[in-house]
């Protein structure tokens, strides 16, 4: 399943907070409260062999939820076996020395919990949620599967067989799919690793093997690589003694680093035209290669996001205005996400209503972009994206899930907890000349990719 970052949670939220006045009242005010108090107030330790512990404490429901994080994601694939990571992610499911394959989600099920686990381009994660009384039974065995997870030879190929058909599924039956997965892979390279799929090339998968899922294993599944996130309605004093019990026993190891090579600084095609006769709207799409919280100049980070809020953020936003408003697209929007193990990208989108030429919307797009460009974005402009995402993040609080997602997947990558917890502080900070900066130096490079996606008659 798709990995909820923070960025996703908060733009859901923000969203919510601008097109429903009640809870856009009730989030601005809680935005004005006091800037220094944390979203979480999550509690840090970590334990002997390396293993970081976040907890979060949540009585809202007698309910407890489990977060594992690995350091390790698509991106850390080896060359030519895109995929390995997502793959070992299935295979996690089938046993280990103490619970049978398929046992784990079966007892979850049992409880009345749920279960499942996620691969992005930097991180793999675990997770279930149960009822609180159950959270030693859920520790228990994802601490078994961590220490030796049994990756059986016997049930390989028929792994081999669920992968590629969700690949089918989720990627070959749709021309939308398909077609933005080509435009990653014109952007940054089909065999870079910003570029190829998390869930891998269809002929790679099929030469995955043993060796390449137990060695990626081996390399990247240790204590001193992973992070264990825990909230829910448990005290801290149990959650400690928990962890110690379970996870303390896995035994220590060596740490793998990320070792990517360096992303591309060029576009690796300036223009990619698909036709496609199962589509059934023309997509257009333009992305730049940005920066991020951690790679190239990060301190255009947190004005991106404020960028590309103002510029695709829903109603008030100006593609929105340019394109929505004027009836030549039935939406657009703009998106970027700034927590990420390495450089990042910045995208704009719009689906053009019919009859509207690709050159016309095409060239409207590029007028709004011109435009910022040249003039800047207003200070009101600034002061309302900004507002709606804090909103947005105080909003996302509702969702039992949001503090181990949001919480672990910075904490994945390098980043401290406070990216989370103070972040919308730190975004009500930022000024009109931080972002007038930030979007020229990435949207004024020569560094994108624009790409159509067209029905065959178009």
């Amino acid at each position: 399943m798709p990995m909820m970052t923070r960025r996703t949670t908060i733009a859901a939220a923000a969203a919510l907070a601008a097109a429903a006045p009640a809870a856009r009242a009730q989030a601005q005010a809680a935005a004005s409260g006091p800037a220094e108090r944390p979203l979480f107030g999550a509690a840090q330790w970590r334990l002997a062999n390396g293993l970081e512990v976040v907890f979060v404490e949540n009585r809202r429901a007698p309910v407890v939820a489990q977060y594992l994080f690995y350091a390790a994601g698509g991106a850390e694939d080896p060359a030519g076996r895109s995929g390995v990571a997502h793959f070992l992610e299935h295979m996690m499911f089938k046993g280990s020395p103490n619970v049978p394959s398929g046992e784990l989600s079966r007892r979850v099920a049992r409880e009345g919990g749920n279960d499942n686990a996620f691969t992005s381009r930097d991180v793999t994660a675990y997770y279930q949620q149960v009822e609180a009384s159950r959270l030693p039974m859920i520790m228990a065995m994802e601490a078994d599967r961590f220490a030796a997870a049994l990756i059986p030879a016997d049930q390989l190929e028929s792994e081999r067989r669920v992968v590629l058909e969700e690949r089918r599924q989720r990627t070959d039956s749709s021309a939308r799919a398909r077609f933005q997965e080509a435009f990653r892979a014109a952007l940054w390279g089909p065999q870079t690793w910003p570029g190829r799929p998390i869930i891998g090339w269809e002929d790679e998968i099929r030469a995955i093997t043993r060796d390449d899922i137990t060695g990626f294993h081996a390399r990247f599944y240790a204590p001193a690589n992973a992070t264990l996130v825990v909230a829910g309605a448990v005290a801290e004093a149990e959650l400690r003694a928990l962890a110690e019990e379970h996870y303390g026993k896995v035994p220590p190891r060596a740490a793998a680093t990320r070792d990517r090579a360096r992303a591309p600084e060029a576009p690796h095609e300036p223009r990619l035209i698909r036709r496609e006769p199962t589509a059934r709207e023309a997509l257009f799409l333009r992305a730049w290669m940005a920066p991020s919280l951690t790679a190239g100049e990060t301190r255009h980070a947190l004005p991106l996001e404020a960028l590309a809020h103002l510029l695709g953020g829903g109603q008030g936003s100006r593609l929105h205005a340019a394109l929505v408003e004027t009836g030549l697209a039935v939406s657009a929007g703009a998106g970027y996400d700034g927590e990420a193990a390495g450089e990042t990208e910045f995208t704009i989108w719009a689906v053009p209503r019919r009859g509207v030429t690709p050159e016309r919307l095409e060239q409207e797009a590029a007028a709004v972009v011109a435009r910022l460009l040249q003039d800047g974005p207003t200070e009101e402009e600034v002061a309302r994206s900004t507002r709606q995402l804090s909103a947005g993040a105080l909003l996302s609080l509702d969702s039992f899930g949001a503090a181990p997602r949001m919480l672990g997947g910075v904490l994945a990558i390098g980043l401290p907890a406070e990216v989370v917890e103070f972040w919308p502080a730190r975004l009500r900070a930022v000024t009109r000349p931080q972002v007038a900066a930030a979007a020229r130096a990435v949207l004024g490079r020569d560094a994108d990719t624009v790409g159509w996606l067209l029905p065959e008659a178009a």
